[in-house]
């Protein structure tokens, strides 16, 4: 199932600018010697990388279902954007903490400060052009809700990944600009090093916010509330349908969606009635969200439905 345009924009634009920044920063802090330009240069560094991983799972999420993955290969984009956390961590903050502390016990005044103003200026232009495209993106799709809620809520981790990294980026750019600048002005070089600490401390921030998302969304997480209201209204409103009791959906990729639905007919229908029900109420719910890849019903009362429910909510259910 194709991705939206947007998302792949959004990746696309963050890849284009963290590999021009990494090669800029890495080359001013050689010219410079600066403990927060070589953590600048790390981070713009796995930034890039971590487009790359995303832009991998978008292609693998993109797999039709087969024998071994029925309902398509969607959660892998959630396998490596939580890779994209952990390299955030591990290869970020960790790295960037270590130039901090090493510069802080070790320091030495930076050198060619123009160069490193010149890159961390330009910097700030390639990262805000970026972080503009993936927050006009996520304005695109989160409607009436707030940011933070929206982030919660979101079921594709492309865009809010790079929003995330993109405000990180500029942050850590912040700091590093005040760092040197504060190291040149008061000829303190050990400013440099508590400048690289502080670019590991947002980098590690947004590492534990990104993986506590995408975890969620990788151990399976319900659909949006409005898809479920939809169909448990379309089938209610099914002259066959004596009540819906309940649905449980389930997300399996940012365009793929597995809902189980129980329901109680009308006593008198036959077998052929209800199967004719049971595609009216899957023609119209597909034609709404196409999203949905599978809607499975089963016929229930609401006595059997509201017990079985309990049991599973109280712990493991024999099967029955």
């Amino acid at each position: 199932m194709a991705k939206p345009s947007g998302s792949r924009l959004v990746v696309y634009a963050a890849l284009a600018g963290n590999l021009a920044i990494a090669i800029a920063k890495f080359i001013a802090a050689g010219l410079s010697g600066s403990s927060a330009m070589v953590s600048e240069g790390v981070h713009s560094l796995v930034d890039t990388i971590n487009e790359l991983l995303l832009l991998y799972g978008l292609h693998r999420a993109e797999r039709k279902p087969d024998a071994t993955h029925p309902f398509g290969h969607g959660r892998e984009l959630y396998f490596w954007s939580f890779i994209v956390a952990l390299l955030v961590f591990a290869a970020g903050a960790i790295v960037s903490g270590y130039q901090g502390v090493q510069h802080i016990l070790h320091p030495e005044p930076a050198t060619n400060h123009l160069v490193s103003y010149i890159v961390l200026g330009v910097s700030m232009v390639f990262e805000g052009t970026s972080w503009w495209i993936a927050l006009r993106e996520f304005r695109a799709t989160k409607g009436h809700m707030g940011y933070f809620e929206a982030f919660r809520r979101s079921k594709d981790p492309t865009t809010f990944t790079v929003l995330l990294e993109d405000s990180a980026a500029l942050l850590g750019l912040g700091f590093a600009m005040v760092g040197l600048l504060a190291a040149q002005l008061l000829d303190m070089p050990v400013l440099d090093g508590v400048a690289s600490l502080c670019i590991a401390a947002v980098l590690a921030a947004t590492a534990f916010l990104l993986a506590r998302e995408t975890k969620g969304l990788l151990v399976g997480e319900a659909a949006h509330p409005h898809v479920a209201e939809r169909i448990l209204a379309v089938a209610s409103a099914d002259p066959d349908v004596r009540r819906a009791n309940g649905l449980s959906t389930m997300q399996m990729g940012p365009n793929q969606v597995v809902a189980m639905l129980s329901a109680e007919f009308e006593d008198d229908r036959t077998t052929p009635q209800i199967e004719e029900c049971i595609t009216r109420i899957e023609q119209v719910v597909k034609r709404e969200y196409p999203e949905l890849t599978a809607l499975f019903i089963k016929p229930q009362t609401p006595e059997v439905y509201r017990a079985r429910r309990a049991a599973m909510l109280a712990g493991p259910v024999a099967e029955g």
